[in-house]
């Protein structure tokens, strides 16, 4: 067991066994710090943040939203270390989701339903929101290093109520088990907004060329699913989503799979945009964004991330 291990162990002992204003003050502390020292994934939340901004928000404003988005990151972990100690009736009253009656009509009717998520606001808490109010729940989550705390990552989020696939190494192709899935009725959320793979759809994105991964889209198009789109942030009191869609599903009419695959990635892009451009504060990308920005690569990941690669 390293110390990054040993590092979240504390995390969800210690962060929920103490008074949520003490650890969201520290938390917070955390943030201002990271914010005053600069370093490298503060340098790339401001430079993803100026695409989503634009250019003429002034530097100081900039600096602002740059504060406000760590802020936003530490509140993430300190919820999410706090999330296996609270109880059913916690969970739902600590989210909100606006569309939240179209995945129970679509779990009612057995339909399943595909959602295309962004990194952004409290993704562990809309699935164990979800899981709780209203059904079965199944996602990916990328292998992380060190295989301990990948471990540790798969059984928090089985322990608040989803199935969770690895997106490679698992008994059978992740893909294929979201298919079964998605058919019987479950809902998928996969995370939409960037690539692991490099292998993903290029799409337009803020004004600049970026990869997008195929998943949601492929699962929509093979199944007949519903697929939406999640806007996500927080609010002071808790974490919210609003659901875009259905989404238009282009018809075999309009072209080979690979073009409908391009269209629908580019449409669920643009929703992703929206979303992000009414609450970038928490959009929590600290990572290359645009194909223009990894010419230097990138071996950062989200530890907390799931995954659209299927």
């Amino acid at each position: 067991m390293n110390l990054t291990e040993l590092g979240y162990i504390a995390g969800w002992r210690v962060v929920r066994a103490l008074p949520r204003p003490l650890v969201a003050a520290a938390f917070q502390a955390g943030a201002d710090r990271a914010h005053r020292r600069g370093g490298g994934s503060t340098a790339r939340l401001r430079a993803n943040l100026r695409r989503v901004v634009g250019p003429d928000l002034p530097e100081a404003e900039l600096d602002d939203l740059v504060k406000r988005g760590l802020r936003s990151y530490a509140r993430y972990w300190m919820e999410a270390f706090r999330l296996p100690a609270l109880s059913r009736a916690q969970i739902q009253s600590g989210f909100r989701l606006d569309g939240a009656e179209l995945l129970a009509a679509d779990v009612a009717a057995g339909r399943g339903a595909v959602v295309a998520l962004p990194h952004a606001g409290n993704w562990d808490a809309a699935g164990a929101w979800v899981a709780a109010t209203i059904g079965p729940i199944t996602t990916v989550m990328e292998r992380l290093k060190p295989e301990g705390v990948y471990k540790r990552f798969m059984a928090f989020r089985a322990g608040l109520g989803m199935e969770i696939l690895p997106t490679h190494g698992g008994p059978r192709p992740a893909f294929d088990v979201l298919l079964e899935r998605v058919r019987a009725g479950a809902v998928v959320p996969l995370l939409a907004d960037r690539d692991l793979s490099a292998r993903g759809v290029e799409v337009d994105f803020f004004g600049g060329k970026t990869r997008m991964p195929a998943g949601p889209a492929l699962l929509a198009l093979h199944t007949g699913a519903p697929l939406y789109v999640a806007s996500m942030w927080y609010e002071p009191d808790a974490a919210c989503a609003s659901l875009a869609g259905p989404l238009p599903v282009p018809g075999p009419e309009v072209g080979p799979l690979d073009q409908r695959v391009r269209s629908l990635t580019q449409l669920i892009a643009d929703r992703l945009a929206a979303g992000i451009a009414e609450h970038p504060e928490d959009w929590h990308m600290l990572q290359r964004m645009w194909l223009d920005q990894r010419a230097a690569g990138d071996g950062t990941t989200l530890p907390s991330s799931t995954s659209g690669q299927a």
